[in-house]
């Protein structure tokens, strides 16, 4: 790969996560502190990013694999993305607000494949090369987190009084508007369907790869796979309002740590498979999900704030060691007729389905918790995805029988 191309998917990968990272991260604070949005709103809110990983495949089946260049449909869904985001910007009103945020992530889910099949297009060994571009889309996220809290301090407590958290959709919308602009340079990545070749409803959404699941091992870890996604939405819902609430200072810079712990764990992932296995690191994974809950439920923003820095560590292991794995496992079990197949519809029980539910949910137990305006009993409110984590690991470590995986990074 020529060092200009590269780059040019390198800056895209950062693009694409910073601004994914900019305005996600602080949804939850920015909504109940600037629209007073209850938490029942904020869960509809958040689950907007559901509804665009059910939606996407569509887009991209219908529109991106059989007529369009990806790198043109990318960057015109990134600019209708900054005209959203910027209208999200001047909103005051979570009615006005909600459907300018589904409109968006309907928009915004598609370019997660999109980004990844420009790059594919330019690798020679993708095993290889894609680790070193993919890095910088986890780079973007933690510099978004990075600017919010220790360069604008819109996440302060001073800065989330007065209001300034909405400019991280003005920072994003500038952000996507350049990455759309930028798209149009990239490497051309024509259409993947060929004319005349026939594309059912049915292989898009990755319906194909349903004869898997009579495998009783896959099987299980797929139901395992749609319930971790409920504690799953329980922090990206509402770790960011918690951590702001209780008075932890810079609390969105504070949370790219989880970033930073993916990119190790990421790069220990190897030895782990070869040292105890794909059974025991997906349970490391499910397991990590229980400890993180119970260190936020505990912890406090004083002497005990350490234990909130170690469980936003565990990111790296609760998300590498799962989903990492788990889909190196769907791609070993599926074979090369079925990999996208069943790729695809991993991400869509998981992001759509599980991910929905959990949004749903998370929603319902802050509410159940609030004591007053903005101020919640949170220690219950994580006991209860600490407790569902270690149900559905108990329930993976009883029906899910040992079988050997390979992994060749």
């Amino acid at each position: 790969m020529k060092n200009v191309t590269r780059f040019q998917l390198s800056f895209m990968m950062f693009l694409e996560f910073f601004i994914w990272g900019g305005w996600f991260v602080t949804l939850g604070t920015f909504l109940g502190n600037n629209l007073s949005a209850t938490d029942g709103e904020i869960a509809i809110a958040f689950s907007t990013q559901s509804w665009g990983a059910i939606i996407a495949p569509f887009i991209i089946g219908l529109i991106a694999d059989r007529y369009f260049n990806a790198e043109r449909i990318l960057g015109i869904l990134h600019l209708l993305g900054a005209v959203l985001l910027y209208l999200m910007f001047h909103t005051t009103d979570f009615s006005v607000f909600y459907p300018y945020v589904l409109g968006y992530m309907i928009l915004y889910m598609p370019t997660l494949a999109l980004v990844n099949s420009i790059s594919f297009n330019q690798m020679t060994d993708p095993s290889k090369e894609f680790s070193f571009i993919r890095v910088f889309g986890t780079i973007g996220w933690i510099v978004a987190g990075l600017v919010i809290s220790y360069v604008f301090l819109w996440d302060s407590p001073e800065g989330i009084q007065s209001g300034m958290l909405k400019y991280t959709f003005l920072m994003v919308a500038c952000a996507s508007a350049l990455l759309g602009v930028f798209s149009f340079t990239l490497p051309k990545t024509p259409p993947r369907v060929q004319k005349g070749e026939k594309v059912t409803l049915y292989s898009m959404l990755g319906l194909d790869a349903l004869k898997l699941l009579k495998d009783k091992n896959f099987l299980i870890f797929f139901i395992s796979s749609i319930l971790i996604c409920i504690p799953l939405a329980f922090y990206y819902q509402n770790a960011n309002p918690f951590l702001a609430e209780i008075g932890l200072s810079n609390p969105t810079g504070k949370m790219t740590l989880g970033q930073a712990s993916e990119v190790l764990f990421m790069l220990l992932l190897p030895f782990f498979f070869k040292k105890f296995g794909f059974k025991k690191t997906i349970m490391a994974g499910m397991l990590a999900w229980t400890i993180r809950y119970l260190l936020f439920a505990y912890g406090d923003a004083g002497e005990l704030a350490f234990m909130l820095i170690i469980g936003i560590a565990l990111h790296g292991i609760c998300y590498d060691f799962f989903f990492v794995s788990g889909q190196i496992y769907t791609d070993t079990k599926a074979g090369e007729k079925y990999k996208s197949a069943a790729q695809g519809l991993i991400t869509l029980a998981t992001y759509g389905v599980g991910m929905l539910i959990g949004f749903w949910i998370a929603g319902k137990v802050a509410e159940m918790y609030l004591i007053s305006e903005n101020l919640h009993d949170w220690e219950n409110v994580w006991i209860i995805p600490a407790v569902f984590a270690f149900v559905v690991l108990l329930l993976f470590t009883l029906f899910f029988k040992k079988e050997e995986v390979s992994y060749k990074p």
